[in-house]
């Protein structure tokens, strides 16, 4: 999941997405977790077509974990990154966070009565597409401060779990935690079967994808590193002691605060990372700038029928969320970076096809 307002630390890129693709979201919404993966019988990466992209994988992890081979990687040196949004699950068009802050401002309206008739909240409420794409971001950042601050950790956690048990993304009518790539859930079990300890490095919100990493991905939430907020510890009137959560800025984990995040919260340079745009661009550079053998990958989003087809890369469509520039492609061709055709490369996109 671009920068971040600074003055409550509400991630920009959420921001955007609300304003860019609400008219989609919208006309979507009116037309209309670690999934079962079951031991491969024909080898590893089974949803994956032979050529370049399964053969990077495959020769990576063998020569890592090969003791003769001079580029072999210690085991508790085994370290691979993945972004979240457009490498593991779909991200158009439209976060799965932006649509969860937009949908949850009725409840926060329902327990805060007098926002009802206050902007930017009452816009929200009409359901006036027009309008909401009109909002200036200050009035967006309103919505995200009221949808993901001003609770505990407890409660903040609970709401979203309720959120993503229940809702449905309007294109396939299924869970949002359903909309996870299988071909990258093979990835990560071959990864973490040869020794490689996984992180989830995101742009979105930490908080958000830790209520369902370990479910959906197998990460647990130590594992998880996004965008962070601030927390303010109290007591509660019986004496509990708990944490709330504060529209503060603690880390920006999106573009550079990629590799500034990795130091601060693993301490290693990965030797592999995955990622889909240009928020990604600084990790995949900060790994491939290691010593030895290092997996750099990007998944160019190329087939419409399946899933989604944007960059501008390739010809595609342009788009603001997941961009996957020209000069983004341009360089990993330079730097030999494998860039993973969705159309190409996968036999199966989601667990749930036939």
């Amino acid at each position: 999941m671009k920068p971040i307002v600074p003055s409550s630390g509400i991630n920009r890129r959420v921001l955007l997405a609300i304003g860019a693709l609400l008219p989609a979201w919208s006309e979507l919404l009116l037309t209309g977790s670690a999934r079962a993966q079951t031991t491969p019988e024909g080898g590893p990466l089974p949803s994956w077509n032979d050529g370049a992209a399964k053969q990077a994988i495959l020769d990576f992890v063998r020569a890592t974990i090969d003791q003769s081979s001079p580029s072999h990687v210690a085991p508790e040196d085994r370290i691979a990154v993945f972004d979240q949004d457009g490498t593991l699950w779909v991200e158009h068009p439209m976060y799965t966070q932006v649509i969860y802050c937009l949908e949850r401002v009725p409840a926060v309206v329902a327990k805060k009565p007098e926002l009802r008739n206050v902007e930017p909240f009452k816009t929200v409420l009409s359901g006036n597409r027009e309008a909401m794409v009109k909002l200036p971001i200050r009035d967006l950042e309103k919505i995200l401060a009221a949808t993901l601050t001003g609770m505990s950790v407890e409660e903040f956690n609970a709401e979203a779990r309720k959120w993503l048990e229940t809702a449905r993304d309007p294109r396939w009518k299924r869970p949002y935690t359903e909309l996870v790539y299988q071909p990258m859930l093979e990835v990560l079990r071959y990864l973490r079967d040869n020794g490689y300890k996984i992180y989830i490095v995101t742009g979105g919100g930490q908080d958000f994808v830790r209520v369902y990493a370990q479910q959906v991905y197998g990460i647990p939430p130590e594992q998880v590193v996004g965008t962070a907020g601030g927390t303010k510890f109290g007591y509660a009137k019986d004496g509990k002691p708990f944490l709330t959560k504060e529209p503060k800025l603690l880390l920006n984990n999106d573009n550079a605060g990629k590799p500034e995040g990795i130091h601060l919260m693993i301490g290693r340079r990965p030797n592999a990372a995955f990622g889909n745009s240009v928020g990604d661009r600084q990790m995949l550079e900060w790994t491939a700038a290691g010593a030895g053998a290092r997996l750099k990958m990007l998944v160019l989003h190329d087939d419409a029928a399946r899933e989604y087809a944007y960059g501008p890369a390739a010809g595609l469509p342009a788009s603001r969320v997941g961009t996957f520039t020209p000069e983004l492609y341009d360089e990993a061709k330079k730097k030999g970076w494998t860039v993973i055709s969705m159309k190409n490369d996968w036999k199966r996109i989601f667990t749930f096809e036939q």
